[in-house]
This record gives C-alpha cells, sequence and structure tokens, in this order.
C-alpha cells in the first residue's frame, strides 16, 4: 500500500503552529486536536515539528520555564519527510530505524498530509487481515 492510499482514507488534514509559539501553547494546541505532534510551519515552508517528546525533552533541559519558551527551541528542526508515492513497508523501516512516530508527507514542494506510526500499524493489520481471509478462502476452495 501506498502512503497517497492512506491518505485519502485518513483525509489530509494538516495541523501546524508557527516557531514562535511557546510550548504551552502548542501543548494547548496538541490537547485540542489530540494529536501526538504539530508540523512546525514558518509560511509556506516546513521548519519542524513539535511532538509530545519535544515536551518532555523541553521540561527536562530547563523545567517549567520552557513553558514560556518559543517552540522553536524544542522542536525537531531535522525533518524526515514522505512522498505519497512511498510503500508503506519502506516508511515502517525508516520509523522504526529513526524512531520517528511522525512523517510530513510533501508533494512538489507542498505539505499534502501527515503519516503516524499508528497509520502504518492500521496499514499492516488491514493487509495482513485481507491476506489471512484470502487463504482461508483458497483452502475452503
Amino acid at each position: 500500500m501506498f502512503v497517497a492510499e492512506i491518505l485519502k482514507t485518513k483525509g489530509n488534514a494538516v495541523f501546524s503552529i508557527a516557531p514562535d509559539l511557546t510550548v504551552t501553547q502548542a501543548c494547548g494546541e496538541l490537547e485540542q486536536k489530540r494529536v501526538g505532534a504539530l508540523v512546525v510551519c514558518d509560511g509556506d515552508h516546513v521548519v519542524g515539528v513539535f511532538s509530545e517528546r519535544d515536551v518532555v525533552k523541553a521540561l527536562a533541559a530547563d523545567g517549567a520555564g520552557a513553558l514560556d519558551l518559543p517552540v522553536a527551541d524544542y522542536m525537531t528542526a531535522k525533518v524526515i519527510f514522505a512522498e505519497p508515492g512511498e510503500e508503506m513497508s519502506a516508511l515502517m523501516t525508516r520509523m522504526t530505524d529513526r524512531r520517528i512516530r511522525h512523517l510530513p508527507v510533501m508533494q512538489a514542494k507542498r505539505l499534502v498530509g501527515v503519516i503516524s506510526i499508528g497509520d502504518v500499524v492500521k496499514c499492516q493489520i488491514a493487509e495482513h487481515a485481507q491476506e489471512a481471509a484470502s487463504l482461508r478462502t483458497y483452502i475452503a476452495g
């Protein structure tokens, strides 16, 4: 299955924030949107990803004072992207090897969605269930 197919099913809504938003404000967005990560954009350019892990990193490094600082100070600035034509198996390997939970999806330098590790796992489960059903049908004749 390809990334584009997953985005057709789940939709291509992307929740983004500006790099000057405070960590507290970003936490509010994470809670309100019920997501684990937000794409950090400066205008039309993706400059980072801010996740729940980044919140923990900020608090561990600077204590409660981090809550008043901008997400740009703590976001993951080295963003790893996915493309719509990539197969989910390739994403699974990339996400596992690099311990990444969210990949922004770019097409022609435009942000078109976000794939999470949950999306990848859900896809794998669906593929295995379909394969098992096909095998049962074949065996039953």
